[in-house]
């Protein structure tokens, strides 16, 4: 980028609660000269723009300043640009020669060294704009996170969730206004949550004291709602197996369920998504509770509708399960459509699914695998082993 340094109009600047205190001759340099200096109220105030200032659209959109381009254009953003940002919301209309970033230290980066927390052992999120459920599956013993938030209001919400879901004794840290004159720390657990509403900026830090989810396959079939139509755990964690998941893949989960399947999918690899198929409503909902109950709202997506016919126009998977509903007619309609590569696989417990899927393994290969699952349960005064329905399950690469 630096042979096009000279050829950039448009300038991103990270900006510090200490205003102009914080920035490089660079920086200053860039706003002196700027026709127009796009922010919100609060980083306009901190950089003086005057009436060259223009807050951002609300709701928030980048054609203002794509509009410009050409012209001599500031955006100012806090600490790092390309952390939660403005800057990686520009860059999918920008070239390279088009712009030029001049970044403070995060407000992540702040919140660590404030608190001597290593920051590559931290996981850092943009909870401001997102459900705090994203929370469910990371928080574990020992586990810390810093995190963005909305406004003052939201660390008291996000305590009390806290307390709800499992970790009363999280220790937390709310900081206000990091890095300039008005910055405020306050320290407290979940459980003892006695800090008044502050402002913004906010972040707060979550030290978990409390075990959470296990983070392999096969979560307890309690952590799901269910009408009882559910692929239970054991099954769940084989199906998981076969399915494979990878880091932006998507599934189509025909005959969802309960939406445990795809769920559990996005939760084993960074930005998986999912779809779930499902013709009846009362399933519909149990899936979407369950996406939102994991924060996952993002990346599942519950469609009513019935396989083959409900697949038309939808985006094309990396991996399909098919977990009720198999027939001739589906898999034939999948082995048309789908991409060379994808994966599919299908579970079954009745005889006649049992039949279709040895005939799809005879024709098309792949593997074929009978698991029979029994658990121990009370006889009387004693115990003896109740067997679960046998499953069939075939797995094939298309």
């Amino acid at each position: 980028m630096s042979d096009g340094l000279s050829k950039h109009w448009l300038t991103i600047i990270g900006l510090g609660e200490n205003g102009l205190e914080g920035l490089s001759d660079a920086s200053r340099k860039a706003l002196a000269e700027a026709e127009v200096i796009f922010g919100g109220p609060r980083h306009l105030e901190l950089a003086g723009a005057g009436a060259k200032g223009q807050s951002w659209p609300v709701p928030f959109s980048t054609e203002p300043v794509l509009a410009m381009r050409g012209r001599r254009v500031v955006v100012l953003a806090s600490g790092d640009p390309f952390w939660h940002g403005a800057g990686g919301s520009l860059m999918r209309d920008l070239a390279a020669e088009e712009w030029v970033s001049y970044p403070t230290p995060s407000c992540f980066a702040l919140a660590a060294n404030r608190l001597g927390w290593k920051l590559e052992e931290v996981l850092c999120l943009g909870l401001h704009a997102a459900p705090y459920a994203q929370l469910r599956p990371l928080l574990g013993k020992g586990m810390r996170v810093i995190c963005t938030l909305r406004d003052g209001a939201a660390p008291g919400e996000l305590a009390a969730w806290l307390v709800e879901n499992g970790q009363p004794d999280a220790r937390l840290c709310v900081m206000e206004r990091l890095g300039g004159p008005k910055e405020q720390l306050f320290h407290t657990t979940a459980e003892g949550w006695d800090v008044p509403p502050g402002g913004a900026p906010v972040l707060m830090a979550i030290e978990a004291m409390r075990p959470g989810l296990p983070q392999a396959s096969g979560l307890a079939d309690a952590h799901f709602a269910s009408d009882g139509q559910i692929t239970k755990r054991p099954v769940r964690a084989l199906t998981l197996s076969a399915l494979a998941p990878r880091a932006g893949e998507l599934l189509w989960d025909i005959g969802g369920g309960s939406g445990s399947v795809s769920v559990e999918w996005c939760l084993v690899a960074p930005g998986a998504r999912a779809i779930a198929f499902e013709p009846r409503a009362g399933r519909l909902e149990n899936i979407r509770a369950n996406a939102a109950a994991f924060g996952l709202d993002h990346r599942m997506r519950a469609v009513p509708g019935k396989a083959p016919e409900v697949l038309d126009g939808q985006p094309l998977p990396d991996c399909v399960f098919i977990g009720g509903g198999g027939s001739q007619a589906l898999l034939d309609h999948l082995w048309d459509i789908l991409p060379a590569g994808t994966r599919l696989v299908a579970n079954g417990v009745t005889l006649e699914t049992e039949t279709l899927l040895m005939q799809a393994h005879a024709a098309r290969g792949g593997h074929l695998l009978k698991a029979e699952i029994a658990e121990a349960g009370p006889l009387g005064s004693m115990r003896d082993w109740r067997r679960a329905r046998p499953v069939i399950q075939w797995s094939v690469t298309r």
